[in-house]
C-alpha cells in the first residue's frame, strides 16, 4: 500500500530538518504499534542522508558492535578502539554531524529501559554538550506509549524538554480510509464503515485488508479468525509489554468495557475490587480508555463512562479475547456464531461513533457527543453543537432507518433544551445511507483548511 496522509507530520519533520543544520534538532515519535511511525520517518528520509539504528533486545555491547559497523559503512571514521557503551557511539555521531549533516532515527529508543536505563541520562548529557556544534537531525521512535511518554515528558526524566517536537501518531482518519479503499476500487459507504468497524483506521491493519483483498464483511472476519492469522493475539502482543505483571487486571476490564459494562460501578461489582486506579492509567497513562459525559454533564459530573479508543482493539476484547479459550482450540467457526449474533448491536454502537468522527470532522461544531440521563434514560446517539451560531443537532444513528422515530427522539432530548435556549435544532434519522451526503461536507470543509 503507497503512503498516505501525514501531511503536518511531514512538514513539521521538513523543518526541524532545516533547523538541525545550525545545532541540531530532536524529534520524537510515539503511538501505539501498527500506527506506521517508522513509515513515516522512511517516508521524511527518501533520497536523504540516513543513518537507521534499531534497538534490539540484546545486550549494549552486541548493540554497539551492529552500529559501529553501520556507522563505518556509511562514514568516514576515525580510527577508534573497541566501543561498549552506547554514550560513545551516540558521541561519535555528534562529532561526525559536524562535518556532514544528517537524519539519525533510533527506533524502539524505550527498548534501552531493558538493556540499560542509564542510556538516557548519558544521551542528556552528551546533547546538552554537543548539540550546538551538531548538525544532526535526531528522530526517536517508540511503541511503548507509556514509556515514550515517560522518557520524553516526565518532569522527573533526564530528557524531558530535550525535544523540539514530540509527534503522538493516531489512526488515519475517515477521509484517508475512503482515499484508500476508493483507490482500491471500493467507493462504497458498507466497505468504509466495515473497515471503520474493524480496523479503526490503523494502518498496518488496512495494509493486510488491502492486500489481502478482503472488502466484504465477510472476508475481513474469515481473514481474521483463521489459524496464524496476524489479527489472532495482536491484542496481546501489543499490550502485554504496556502493562507489565498486573496485564490481567487490565485485560478484564477492557472486556467488560467492549462487552457495554462501561460504568465504574459495574466494572467493580463484577470484579469485587475497587479499578479505580487502573482505569486512570488507561486513561491518562496508557492512552487506551476515554471517558465521556453526557453532552451537557458539568466537568465534575459522576455521570461518566469508558470506552476503548481504539475500533480493533475494542472488537478483538468482545470477540476474541472473550471467547479465548475456543481461539486456542481453533474453533473459529463458534466465534463466527458468536459475531453474528451479536452484530446488530455491535455495529449499531460503531455506527455511532462513525457519525460523531464525521461530524466533527466536518468543522461545523465545536462540540460532538451523546446524551443520557441517570439510569441510561434517554439516550441520544449524536448531539452535535455550533456555541457561536446556537446550532444544535440532535440525531438518532440506526442501522436501519425505519427503526428510528424522530418524535420519540423529541421526547428523549426534552430533558436537555434547558441548557441550549435560543439554539436552531435539527432533528435527524441518521443511517449509514446518509453518510456519503456528511462525508461529502467534512472533505469540503477539510480541503478548505488544508
Amino acid at each position: 500500500m503507497k503512503f498516505y496522509n501525514r501531511k503536518d507530520e511531514l512538514a513539521i519533520l521538513n523543518t526541524l530538518e532545516k533547523q538541525s543544520r545550525s545545532g541540531g534538532a530532536m524529534t520524537v515519535i510515539t503511538g501505539r504499534r501498527r500506527v506506521g511511525k517508522t513509515a513515516l520517518a522512511m517516508e521524511f528520509s527518501q533520497s536523504r542522508r540516513l543513518l537507521y539504528l534499531f534497538i534490539s533486545r540484546k545486550s549494549e555491547q552486541l548493540l554497539c558492535e551492529e552500529f559501529l559497523q553501520k556507522i563505518r559503512e556509511s562514514f568516514t571514521v576515525p580510527v577508534v578502539g573497541e566501543i561498549v557503551h552506547f554514550r560513545d557511539i551516540f558521541n561519535l555521531l555528534l562529532q561526525l554531524s559536524q562535518k556532514e549533516p544528517f537524519t539519525l532515527i533510533i527506533d524502539e529508543f524505550q527498548e534501552f529501559y531493558t538493556i540499560n536505563p542509564s542510556v538516557y541520562s548519558e544521551v542528556q548529557d552528551a546533547w546538552d554538550r554537543g548539540r550546538s556544534k551538531s548538525r544532526v537531525n535526531l528522530i526517536f521512535i517508540g511503541s511503548v506509549y507509556s514509556l515514550m511518554t515517560k522518557i520524553f515528558m516526565d518532569s522527573k526524566e533526564p530528557l524531558f524538554n530535550r525535544a523540539d517536537r514530540i509527534l503522538i501518531l493516531r489512526q488515519f482518519v475517515v477521509k484517508t480510509m475512503h482515499e484508500i479503499l476508493k483507490d482500491n476500487g471500493h467507493d462504497d459507504m458498507r466497505t468504509l464503515f466495515d473497515y471503520y468497524m474493524f480496523t479503526g483506521g490503523m494502518p498496518r491493519y488496512m495494509d493486510i485488508l488491502v492486500t489481502n483483498r478482503a472488502f466484504t464483511r465477510q472476508k475481513i472476519l474469515d481473514f481474521i479468525l483463521q489459524d496464524n492469522s496476524p489479527f489472532i493475539h495482536e491484542g496481546k502482543n501489543l499490550l502485554i509489554e504496556e502493562f507489565g505483571r498486573e496485564y490481567g487486571t487490565y485485560f478484564s476490564l477492557l472486556e467488560l468495557i467492549a462487552r457495554g459494562k462501561t460504568a465504574r460501578s459495574e466494572m467493580e461489582s463484577i470484579l469485587e475490587k475497587d479499578v479505580g486506579g487502573y482505569l486512570d492509567r488507561l486513561e491518562n497513562e496508557y492512552s487506551i480508555v476515554e471517558k465521556h459525559r453526557p453532552i451537557n454533564a458539568k466537568p465534575n459530573s459522576r455521570m461518566q463512562k469508558y470506552k476503548i479508543k481504539d475500533n480493533f482493539l475494542n472488537f478483538w476484547f468482545r470477540f476474541i479475547f472473550r471467547n479465548r479459550s475456543v481461539v486456542e482450540t481453533g474453533n473459529f467457526q463458534y466465534v463466527n456464531d458468536v459475531i453474528a449474533r451479536d452484530m446488530n448491536t455491535y455495529s449499531g454502537i460503531m455506527l455511532e461513533r462513525f457519525f460523531r468522527e464525521i461530524f466533527a470532522a466536518s468543522g461545523k461544531y465545536n462540540i460532538v457527543g451523546s446524551y443520557w440521563e441517570k439510569g441510561n434514560a434517554n439516550e441520544i446517539d449524536l448531539v452535535a453543537v455550533n456555541e457561536l451560531k446556537r446550532k444544535l443537532v440532535i440525531a438518532e444513528v440506526k442501522m436501519s432507518k425505519e427503526r428510528a422515530s424522530l418524535d420519540r427522539l423529541k421526547v428523549k432530548a426534552s430533558g436537555m433544551l434547558d441548557d441550549f435556549k435560543g439554539y436552531d435544532i435539527d432533528y435527524l434519522a441518521l443511517s449509514l445511507e446518509d453518510a456519503a451526503r456528511f462525508l461529502r461536507c467534512a472533505w469540503i470543509y477539510i480541503a478548505s483548511t488544508e
